[in-house]
């Protein structure tokens, strides 16, 4: 997905809240003036926190924000299975529920606020702009062998694990790999993360070997490339991967939460609405 000039400038001022080091913020700029016309929104970022290590030293860690989420969706973990169960289409339902997990982004979200993330889960229902995409959806997984999930971040993957249970109770013959992050960068999933929640207990958890906000094909590891290259059906989670992934001639489901302006302006919908959408090879 191409940088506009306001998601350039959007980018800019988020590091200039970081700091007003002159310095700084003049080679941040320079990578922004000098972007190519396929660089991402999450492999910019990825430059930045290059620089700012140069400068500063690593960036505060997320850990315990990252465990906080994990931890209070874990203890409703049970509530949502229940609910999940007892819907019409129970996969459906999943890809809904794990949808708004994708509110949890320490990076696209000025504010994360949990009172209103709990929110969401009121009106979780199955929109009528969604039906056809999930019809699709699930026709695809019924006829496939190889299932790739891209996740975004903690918390969210507590959803994620959910979804894949139904999956798998579903289409019991599918393989499921879950591919997280290779780093720290921002409240984004990585193994360990994947692991505390279980979610590699419902398919193989593999990494994208860098600290990327996003996956971008050209610097997977071979293994990750591989998989990504024999999945029948993908399904990539989250604005980061949506910008990075998108326009890139692969057939991919992607799932998220419009939460910046450049998203709301895409598709012509207010903050926080749910898209489910499929891109053609």
């Amino acid at each position: 997905m191409r940088i506009t000039e306001s998601c350039a400038q959007c980018l800019y001022d988020k590091q200039k809240h970081l700091t007003d080091n002159e310095e700084y913020l003049a080679e941040i700029r320079h990578l922004l003036d000098r972007r190519k016309k396929n660089d991402t929104s999450p492999y910019m970022v990825y430059l930045f926190n290059q620089v700012y290590e140069k400068y500063f030293g690593k960036h505060a860690s997320y850990k315990d924000i990252k465990k906080k989420y994990n931890d209070l969706v874990l203890s409703i973990e049970d509530t949502i299975r229940d609910k999940i169960d007892c819907s019409e289409n129970s996969i459906a339902m999943a890809l809904v529920y794990a949808r708004i997990g994708n509110y949890i982004d320490f990076g696209a979200m000025n504010n994360v606020d949990e009172e209103m993330f709990l929110s969401l889960f009121d009106n979780a229902t199955l929109q009528d702009r969604d039906r056809e995409v999930t019809e699709a959806f699930i026709k695809q997984c019924k006829n496939a062998h190889n299932f790739l999930l891209i996740t975004d971040n903690c918390g969210e993957i507590v959803l994620d694990k959910l979804f894949l249970e139904q999956l798998h109770k579903s289409f019991p013959k599918l393989k499921i790999n879950v591919l997280v992050r290779g780093g720290e960068v921002l409240n984004d999933a990585t193994e360990e993360d994947a692991k505390y929640v279980g979610i590699d207990k419902v398919g193989e958890v593999i990494s994208n070997g860098l600290p990327i906000a996003g996956t971008i094909y050209e610097l997977l590891p071979a293994a990750a490339k591989a998989i990504m290259d024999n999945a029948d059906v993908i399904l990539a989670k989250g604005q980061g991967n949506y910008e990075s992934l998108c326009g890139q001639g692969k057939h991919i489901f992607y799932s998220f939460l419009c939460k910046c302006e450049l998203f709301t302006n895409r598709f012509h919908v207010p903050k926080l609405t749910g898209i489910f959408m499929e891109e053609l090879e």
